[in-house]
């Protein structure tokens, strides 16, 4: 008897399914958790240090303190599962993280201490509404955005992250304690741990050489005496966000100016972050319908996160170098990394527990993560046609002016407060650069040279 699958005459066989793509893989839920624990492990330094910043910076109550870091890792985690899982027109269904920090928080802080923190909330609310009206114009314009202008600006990215991570290990210079021998030890070590881990094992064991290389390291520090465990066990068990911690938000239009110019940089840096991610995954995707998802779900947690007391909440490229190491491109990973961030902000214990590993063992993680990005950023440069003499001219100027303020902090101290925020943005000043000679050197000069040929061409007649 004939099988049942087998084709009648006259009809169509069935369409081959296609294959799921990696991004798009469930996997078993333990693997998935492991992994996006290692997400969590590797990026938490971020909003903490961000809220401790905050706190130092503005003189913040212990117990408010507490409540923003809560609130930073829930945000951190509802945004991670937005952009990762992509509801409705809500992020681009890649393996994201969000974070606070960098220069939002910069501006954040600045608002606040002109204005008053009430003012600095209403400011971060503003810019999110500000997102959805400028995003309808802004991917009018991702054409001026080619390989390019974004690896460009991917590679400032990565040098920036770099530093940032470095910072951790070594301190600031000219503060106490700056290139302490033990912490660059320990950062070293850290460091160390990961290569020995990427070697030695194959397969999940290697995948997870991120995290094994920096439990290792804090092993180390425990067993050298520089982990304090008092923290950990102090407090209660529950902590809850608390909605507008600062009282009702001020709307001051002037006020928030600076942030509202900054998100502009802001939605060129998730055009990148977009682009570079679809690039470490293998997926492809189309720029004029992926990117705003992303900036999408920006501006919806950074509104969320104004209610909240907190600053701009970004999409972050920091875990495209834990995606590209371990090799791991499910988004259901860092999905379930969201989940744990929003564990974490409500289990105060382990909130206290994670805060407690060493700068130094973060920083020697990070930097290699970080470098990573670098890396991807220099490989996209490699298909833009730097062999064209333009190409690598455009790439130099905004390369020069994009690291300046990061090689050099404080190079534009004598500026204005606002104008020297925006310019010591090493990544807007990069890609504002790098798409501005773009489009003179690739759109604006054949345009003209093509009308000179032609006018040239019919006075000859």
């Amino acid at each position: 008897m004939s099988s049942a699958r087998q084709t009648l005459p006259g009809t169509q066989p069935p369409p081959t399914p296609e294959p799921t793509h990696p991004v798009d893989e469930s996997r078993p839920l333990g693997r998935i958790l492991l992994f996006g624990i290692q997400h969590v492990l590797v990026m938490a330094a971020t909003p903490i240090s961000a809220v401790f910043l905050m706190s130092a910076t503005l003189r913040l109550d212990p117990g408010l303190t507490v409540n923003l870091l809560s609130a930073a890792f829930v945000l951190s985690g509802v945004g991670s599962l937005i952009q990762s899982l992509g509801p409705w027109k809500f992020g681009p269904r890649l393996p994201f993280v969000m974070l606070p920090g960098g220069a939002p928080l910069i501006l954040f802080l600045a608002i606040a201490e002109q204005h008053g923190l009430r003012t600095a909330t209403g400011a971060v609310i503003l810019t999110a509404a500000f997102y959805f009206v400028v995003l309808p114009v802004f991917s009018r314009l991702l054409v001026f955005f080619p390989a390019l202008v974004i690896g460009t600006m991917v590679v400032i990215v990565g040098v920036n992250l770099v530093k940032v991570g470095a910072v951790l290990v070594t301190g600031r210079p000219g503060r106490p304690g700056f290139a302490d021998t033990a912490n660059l030890a320990l950062g070293m070590a850290t460091i160390g741990f990961t290569v020995v881990f990427y070697l030695l094992f194959t397969g999940v064991l290697r995948q997870l050489a991120v995290m094994l290389g920096l439990l290792a390291g804090t092993a180390l520090a425990a067993v050298l005496g520089n982990l304090d465990l008092g923290r950990a066990t102090e407090g209660g068990l529950v902590t809850m966000p608390q909605l507008m911690p600062f009282g009702s938000p001020q709307f001051n239009l002037l006020a928030a100016l600076p942030l509202m110019l900054y998100s502009l940089a802001s939605m060129a840096e998730a055009t990148g972050q977009t682009v570079i991610n679809a690039e470490a995954v293998g997926k492809e995707i189309d720029k004029r319908t992926d990117v705003p998802k992303t900036v999408r779900g920006d501006a919806l947690v950074s509104l969320m996160g104004g209610f909240f007391g907190l600053p701009l909440m970004v999409t972050s490229g920091e875990n495209i170098g834990i995606v590209r190491v371990t090799g791991v491109r499910s988004r259901f990973v860092t999905a379930a990394a969201g989940a744990v961030l929003i564990g974490i902000g409500f289990l105060a214990p382990v909130t206290r527990a994670i805060s407690v590993i060493p700068s130094a063992v973060i920083g020697g993680t990070a930097m290699v993560v970080f470098a990573v990005i670098t890396v991807l950023g220099v490989q996209m440069l490699g298909r833009s046609d730097l062999d064209k003499h333009t190409s690598t001219f455009i790439c130099a100027v905004a390369l020069a002016l994009g690291l300046l303020p990061i090689l050099i902090p404080g190079v534009y101290a004598g500026f204005p407060p606002n104008v020297r925020i925006l310019l010591e943005s090493g990544v807007a000043v990069g890609a504002f650069v790098a798409a501005v000679l773009n489009i003179l050197f690739h759109h604006i000069r054949p345009g003209i040279a093509a009308r000179l040929a032609t006018t040239r061409t019919e006075s000859s007649r």
